[in-house]
């Protein structure tokens, strides 16, 4: 289906509201049904680490399709029915939603603006990165869950906003956090020790966007990439012309591309340096539902993975 812009979006949405009646005559909400909160949440990564930590208490809805760029995304009547329904929303933040203002946009079309409205950065505490890109020193880099410490901190922040929205459970959303995040301190204690057998000048990963400097902090990695974000020009010839620069300047024996963004620009790179592509990583989306990198945690280990076979070859 072809993807609406906000303004249409808002018009469809006010005639459907406007449907169902006075709110007093409304239909009951599916919590009020199921029992479960009813929450959204704007891509599929927080998707799974609130769910993780929700478990059976939640039914969630994300908001930018797995496999799609959640930097812009096009809100769809039915995102803007089940977010005015909603619960409790979760974002990103660090600049992630910020494209075309959509979600901001979103949140005011459905009434989540307010100081009572359960809107949740699951960002909260993390130590921001910022873009180098000529005039956009001031702007976030997005992509801290590429450093699994920062994956603990959204699940830190999912069970505090839960436990806030539905102190009842409390306990619940504490031993499912608890649970998880274990299983995260371990991924993340074994990527550093696979990574550290990797001599220190073989450790630079090329991607297609630049979304491996949380990543690269956390592992002792050097990133190298086409362009900067990707709701930026991408692919220019410019910006061809730099990175191919790089990777003949210190002799980079392989390249990465991503799973949710075109290849052809990797693949025009791979072209001009005789460099092969050796694999596809995870970064705005997971993979697809029975695919890899379907959860947050197959994503992180498949991409530690691919990254250090790729580099070991």
């Amino acid at each position: 289906m072809k993807k609406l812009n906000l303004g249409i979006v808002f018009l469809l949405s006010i005639a459907m509201l406007a449907a169902c009646g006075s709110p007093q005559n409304a239909t009951p909400s599916a919590k009020s049904n199921n029992g479960k909160l009813q929450v959204i949440t704007t891509y599929s990564i927080l998707y799974d680490i609130v769910k993780n930590v929700g478990g059976d208490r939640v039914e969630i809805h994300s908001l930018a399709p797995i496999g799609s760029n959640p930097h812009e995304y096009d809100p769809l009547p039915v995102d803007v029915q089940k977010t005015t329904d909603a619960d409790v929303v979760f974002y990103n933040g660090l600049n992630l939603e910020a494209g075309n203002s959509w979600f901001d946009n979103l949140m005011q079309t459905a009434g989540k603006s307010g100081d009572d409205a359960p809107v949740f950065r699951l960002s909260e505490g993390v130590t921001p990165k910022y873009l180098t890109t000529k005039g956009k020193e001031s702007e976030e880099d997005p992509h801290a869950w590429l450093d699994v410490r920062n994956g603990i901190k959204y699940a830190e922040n999912a069970r505090d906003a839960l436990i806030k929205v539905d102190p009842e459970h409390k306990e619940t959303y504490e031993q499912n956090a608890k649970a998880y995040i274990e299983q995260l301190n371990t991924l993340h204690e074994n990527a550093v020790k696979q990574y550290s057998l990797i001599p220190k000048e073989q450790r630079v990963l090329v991607t297609s966007e630049g979304a491996f400097k949380y990543f690269s902090e956390a592992y002792d990695f050097e990133a190298g990439y086409i362009w900067e974000i990707n709701s930026e020009n991408q692919g220019t010839p410019e910006q061809v012309s730099a990175i191919v620069d790089m990777i003949n300047e210190q002799k980079i024996s392989a390249l990465f591309v991503e799973s949710s963004i075109d290849p052809r620009s990797m693949e025009m790179v791979s072209r001009e340096t005789d460099i092969p592509i050796v694999g596809t990583v995870f970064t705005d989306s997971l993979g697809k539902p029975g695919e890899d990198g379907d959860t947050y945690i197959k994503m992180m280990e498949w991409n530690i993975k691919t990254i250090y076979e790729g580099l070991t070859k």
